[in-house]
């Protein structure tokens, strides 16, 4: 495992040793330095067990404890352990979403055939989801080809007309509904299902002007 950031930025986040107005004693320095290096290895193999992937589950821990060290600097010292699990099982469920949106980020546009870009009145998704999700093992290599492949995407994102990305990223980042997308843009459900008709296209598009197999 590599070296954390455990005393290397993380413990002045902290505020000096005091007391709050109800007489508990706040974490010192040394206490948060001391926590830490206990919790670390532990917090390591539990990410590592939830995520089966070392790389993700040392980038979890050590977000988890710079969130610790930056927003809870004025808790007892008794209080970091609770606190500290809760924000690894969020940061854990945190990652567990983004790996889940960029599956299918990487799906909707991998499901596209050429010349279809003219069925702008369905939402992909839709679509998607009338022809049926293949369930297969995923694995490390599979997680590293969705990860290139979700770079890709997000580069051209940003090509993309505004309203374009935002109803794209409103369905399938935020996890909207078309409806609650619609409300969120303040348009109507069929200009949602065309814009993100045309976006999902335009990536499709895109990728493979880059040469990129789908």
């Amino acid at each position: 495992m590599r070296s954390s950031q455990a005393g290397r930025g993380l413990i002045p986040c902290f505020q000096e040793p005091g007391r709050r107005s109800g007489g508990e004693k706040l974490a010192s320095r040394s206490e948060l330095s001391a926590f830490l290096a206990g919790a670390e290895r532990r917090a390591f193999k539990q990410a590592v067990y939830a995520v089966r992937d070392e790389e993700a589950a040392l980038d979890i821990v050590q977000d988890a404890m710079l969130r610790l060290a930056q927003s809870y600097g004025d808790r007892a010292a008794e209080e970091l352990a609770p606190l500290f699990q809760r924000i690894l099982q969020n940061a854990i469920r945190d990652w567990f979403r983004r790996q889940k949106v960029r599956s299918l980020w990487t799906t909707l546009v991998s499901s596209l055939a050429p010349g279809r870009a003219d069925e702008d009145d369905r939402d992909p998704l839709e679509t998607l989801q009338e022809a049926g999700d293949a369930n297969r093992e995923d694995t490390p290599p599979d997680r590293l080809e969705r990860s290139q492949l979700v770079e890709i995407i997000e580069q051209e994102l940003r090509q993309l007309p505004a309203r374009q990305r935002e109803a794209f990223l409103l369905r399938y980042w935020e996890e909207l509904d078309v409806a609650e997308t619609a409300k969120a843009m303040g348009c109507s459900e069929g200009s949602v299902k065309t814009h993100c008709s045309r976006a999902t296209h335009a990536l499709a598009a895109a990728l493979r002007s880059r040469g990129i197999t789908l």
